[in-house]
């Protein structure tokens, strides 16, 4: 079996019903770099990939020595500020080797500046992507190096109270597209996955407010919000050759929210 080729085993999950071992993934000898993998749809899709056999770096903004006890065993973490792009370009010097990169990390920071959020959200994105550019173009993955980035409702929606969140997730949308044209020769594909709802620790004062957390299920037609596994494995999918031909596109993960006017 190919490195990262997917492999369906069993019963698709319906309606919240999960179900182990529905999909295999081999990414055996290959680095991930997770940012923001302390926790949520990082932490799941850290854990995804280290049970897929890869070595995975996942990032947070905790020093080293004070990272959280919760991290996934195995992983190896390191310290990121993504508000800052001298710790952006110091980590990506001591990267040697990196296949895949999922730019997970992000804050909705409602009372941080426009331009903060934009940079955590967006110009992080591609500054730390264009930094590591040169490892993952010489990326031993059979489908070539991949990037996947986390987009959201909001990529699509307006949000009257979180407007850098907004404009930096729909810019994120774009980026995607953007790099995908730019860095095709390069051997790279670059895709997004644009999350539905998600109880995370960003996204608790929200799914613990019964209130908004119904309106939430009302709306989409699967009736919950999603498990963050359930983000991950598209992640995953995007990362692996069965995804060979697929780059720029921003996959809609979100239990039908979307589709409901």
């Amino acid at each position: 079996m190919q490195r990262g080729l997917a492999v369906a085993i069993g019963r698709l999950p319906i309606y919240g019903v999960r179900m182990s071992k529905r999909i295999q993934f081999d990414y055996r000898d290959l680095t991930v770099i997770v940012t923001g993998a302390t926790s949520g749809i990082g932490a799941a899709t850290a854990r995804a990939f280290l049970s897929a056999g890869a070595r995975v770096i996942g990032t947070g903004t905790r020093a080293v020595d004070e990272a959280p006890a919760t991290l996934p065993p195995g992983l190896n973490y390191a310290c990121l500020r993504l508000e800052s792009e001298a710790s952006i370009a110091a980590f990506a010097q001591s990267i040697q080797k990196v296949d895949i990169l999922v730019n997970n990390a992000g804050h909705v920071m409602p009372q941080a500046r426009f331009s903060e959020v934009v940079q955590v959200n967006l110009n992080a994105v591609y500054q730390l992507s264009a930094a590591l550019h040169e490892q993952l173009a010489v990326s031993s993955l059979e489908s070539g190096a991949s990037i996947v980035n986390i987009a959201s409702m909001m990529s699509f929606f307006g949000s009257p109270h979180l407007p850098g969140y907004g404009a930096a997730k729909a810019g994120l949308v774009q980026l995607t597209k953007t790099l995908a044209a730019a860095w095709a020769p390069d051997r790279i594909r670059v895709n997004a996955v644009a999350a539905g709802s998600v109880p995370t620790a960003m996204t608790a004062q929200y799914a613990e407010d019964p209130r908004w957390s119904k309106v939430v299920s009302d709306k989409t037609p699967l009736g919950r919000w999603a498990h963050p596994e359930e983000i991950a494995d598209p992640i995953l999918f995007l990362s692996s050759p069965a995804a060979a031909f697929v780059t720029g596109h921003t996959m809609v993960v979100d239990g039908g929210y979307s589709v409901i006017d």
